[in-house]
């Protein structure tokens, strides 16, 4: 962290963990001082909007499962998550639900016999909706950036869609890439 911004990298969210640990985000918020915490606004089926059902290659309209998701730091706003998930891996499982899931959804996703091995991002820098504005306690003239991940299987085979949006004045993203 730097400048009172959140530094964020994306490895720890694509990994199962064993059942027991803390869910990345607390983890994560903690190991630097902070209090993460989230609060699952809903959860269940919905029709696939058109980015997610392209990415999911599913037909517009198409049911998924979402879980819509408000980020604390330090009990202030800091990111809204939705996760789409291809109804015929998630319908009828905690991802469907809205109470917490132990060592978290890519854990069970991993006990569902579903196992990221690629992971693609987009970021963009954009003005928030006044919804967003609201919830994420922003003036409506500051930026938010949108970060879309995508997941697919070693088939390459989608199986989850994250996106997220967060102040972008709040947020620093750090990636590392290992070549070789």
């Amino acid at each position: 962290m730097s400048n009172g911004q959140w530094v964020s990298s994306s490895m720890p969210y694509l990994t199962p963990h064993p059942p027991g640990r803390p869910d990345v985000w607390s983890a994560e918020t903690a190991a630097q001082g902070r209090r993460g915490s989230q609060r699952i606004v809903h959860a269940g089926e919905v029709p696939a909007p058109p980015v997610v059902a392209g990415l999911l290659e599913l037909p517009e309209g198409e049911p998924v499962v979402v879980r819509r998701r408000m980020m604390f730091l330090d009990d202030e706003p800091n990111e809204l998550t939705d996760t789409y998930y291809p109804a015929g891996i998630a319908r009828g499982t905690r991802l469907a639900g809205t109470s917490k899931i132990p060592g978290g959804a890519v854990t069970l996703l991993a006990e569902l016999g579903h196992v990221g091995a690629v992971v693609r991002e987009d970021v963009i820098a954009r003005m928030p909706t006044r919804e967003e504005a609201e919830a994420l306690r922003t003036a409506p003239d500051e930026p938010v950036l949108q970060l879309t991940r995508l997941t697919l299987d070693g088939r390459e085979r989608p199986i989850q869609v994250d996106v997220m949006t967060m102040p972008a004045h709040r947020q620093r993203l750090h990636y590392e890439i290992r070549i070789g």
